[in-house]
């Protein structure tokens, strides 16, 4: 059911991510400041932006906290050096299996701009991973130079990294730029346990758990980190009565999946996904009566994989972390999400938006035209629910959709062209699916509940003539946080673009609302307006209305479908541990 799909989306994000030239700032020591931890000395940036990073929000998750809930970090007297970045949570590492190459070539550069990237790239190096990885950074404009604070409390803003809750890291050069905070925010970037570390669910480990539950650690350090902002962002400058959580991909998976978990509510305010909402995933503790792979069927299969057979927690603790992490095969890696364990999710999260049963604030979501151009080709599949599509047969086609689609199926094949054009028919069917679909109804849902709820499409493209990638997933990520990587391409139209996206950010962290002078009108979704936004496509930045609806419509039926087939598992308790 999770399928390659997800692996792939999990491998872009950090690879696209790596292929990104790095910044080299000429950051020079900053004044010590105090705050509730201890005393903390970072950077200043060119732009007057102070820089911390490093920060830790919870006690390194090791030894016996490994796969515990987060606790408390020790605090310190002496002065702490935050001109460097934490190591990055586990994650396997590699080249994501020729997604650099496939993304350079769809983008239609020139040899010598693929030379260059590859070099970059190459010389990049990897960074230190390790299971003490739970850090923050902090930028903001809100100190003078010796360090007290300048003026009224700034709006918050959490970026929460994608990368499938698999990889992916707070200190990725795209993130750490000054634009957001020159506008007016203090940004905090996370980390947060990943894969089996952050997400692996095991018998042995909810035996050994208060709770009687396990899994969902890597929420857990999403929440911890939030917790952290309530009580110590006041010392930055920023104001705790105002925090935005915003994310791509993975990240805006968090979002939604922050707005489903109790432990989460009155943390932060206001809610921006980019390309991404957890309301389709199915994942339940044990006995998931869909294909998907559930969480303890993941940790048994790791468990055996490590040659362990019915192991306590402490056997499970006592192994070395890069074993595990060597163990982790792609079958396994499929259950390490955040699952429905009647603690962290009561509900899963597509129930708890459903039923209205989730904390509501003003949202702002959306997605790309062109999100899945760089993984059908890897995986030429249009839908998530079937892996057995024909390419050329049409009633080969409508079979396959049919039973997830019912009579709507030869409307999709006819909608989409998956007849006559089986590859961009499919690219586009598999990016409406996993993420329009999914924006679309938290927009629809949240706005039911009378909150206001913000719908994007980013449908700007590369302005170069050869390129076929189109406005990829993750394409809009560079414009939100003004890290132009302009050797991929870069127009004076992206510049604008650019800017008016940035400001509809911090104007939504400031106010719950995007529009502010100067800015095209952005209306609340309310029956169906989206803001288009765009260059080099020869599209306006505009409101639109109903943005791909019929295809949108047919899908999340399917999707609804889906939902249902859980709705009797999700009314149960959290299975019992023999």
């Amino acid at each position: 059911m999770f399928r390659k799909i997800f692996l792939l989306i999990t491998l872009f994000a950090s690879v696209a991510i790596a292929a990104l030239i790095v910044f080299k700032p000429s950051d020079k020591i900053g004044p010590v400041i105090n705050t509730p931890q201890g005393p903390v000395q970072g950077q200043i940036t060119p732009n007057q932006i102070h820089n911390f990073k490093g920060l830790p929000f919870a006690a390194p998750p090791t030894g016996d906290l490994r796969w515990r809930p987060p606790v408390l970090p020790v605090a310190w007297n002496k002065t702490r050096d935050a001109s460097s970045f934490g190591n990055q949570c586990m994650q396997l590492t590699g080249d994501g299996g020729g997604f650099l190459d496939l993304m350079i070539e769809r983008h239609g550069l020139s040899s010598f701009k693929k030379f260059l990237i590859r070099k970059a790239v190459s010389a990049s190096g990897d960074s230190k991973i390790s299971e003490d990885c739970l850090y923050l950074n902090v930028r903001t404009p809100n100190l003078d130079d010796t360090g007290n604070i300048k003026g009224d409390a700034l709006p918050v803003m959490v970026w929460i990294h994608g990368g499938g809750h698999q990889f992916g890291s707070g200190d990725f050069n795209v993130y750490q730029a000054d634009s957001l905070p020159q506008k007016g925010v203090v940004l905090v970037t996370i980390n947060y346990r990943l894969g089996v570390f952050g997400y692996m669910a095991h018998p042995a480990l909810s035996a050994d758990d208060p709770r009687g539950v396990s899994g969902n650690y890597g929420t857990l350090d999403q929440i911890a980190a939030l917790k952290w902002v309530r009580d110590n962002i006041s010392a930055y400058g920023g104001d705790p009565e105002n925090v935005t959580i915003f994310g791509e991909s993975a990240g805006a998976w968090s979002v939604t999946e922050l707005m489903s978990a109790p432990a989460a509510k009155g943390l932060f305010h206001r809610a921006i996904g980019q390309s991404g909402a957890s309301t389709y995933h199915l994942g339940q503790m044990a006995d998931d009566p869909t294909e998907w792979r559930d969480g303890y069927e993941g940790g048994l299969l790791l468990s055996a994989a490590l040659g362990l057979d019915n192991p306590t927690a402490q056997d499970l603790r006592a192994i070395e972390a890069s074993k595990i992490l060597e163990a982790v095969t792609f079958r396994i890696s499929e259950a390490f999400h955040h699952v429905r364990d009647g603690v962290v999710f009561p509900k899963n999260v597509g129930h708890a938006f459903q039923d209205g049963d989730y904390y509501a604030v003003p949202t702002m979501f959306g997605y790309n035209s062109d999100e899945s151009t760089v993984f059908f080709p890897n995986d030429p599949n249009p839908t998530l629910w079937s892996e057995d599509v024909p390419r050329d047969d049409r009633a080969g086609q409508i079979n396959a959709l049919q039973p997830h689609f019912g009579d709507q199926a030869a409307r999709l094949v006819e909608l989409y062209g998956l007849d006559k054009d089986f590859d961009h028919g499919g690219e586009q069917m598999m990016g409406d699916e996993i993420f329009g679909v999914n924006v679309r109804l938290i927009s629809k849902l949240n706005s039911r509940r009378g909150e206001p709820a913000y719908s994007f499409i980013f449908t700007r493209i590369p302005p170069n003539e050869k390129q076929t990638i189109g406005a990829f997933h993750f394409a809009e990520t560079p414009f939100v946080f003004g890290s132009p990587q302009k050797i991929f391409g870069w127009s004076k139209e992206d510049d604008a673009l650019a800017e008016t996206m940035q400001n509809y950010w911090v104007n939504f962290a400031r106010t719950g609302n995007p529009n502010g002078t100067g800015l095209p009108e952005w209306p609340e979704y309310g029956d169906g307006n989206w803001m288009q936004l765009s260059a080099n496509d020869n599209l306006n930045t505009e409101a639109i209305k109903d943005y791909r609806k019929e295809k949108l419509d047919i899908l999340e039926a399917g999707m609804l479908q889906k939902l249902e087939l859980i709705r009797p598992q999700s009314a149960l308790s959290p299975v019992a541990v023999d």
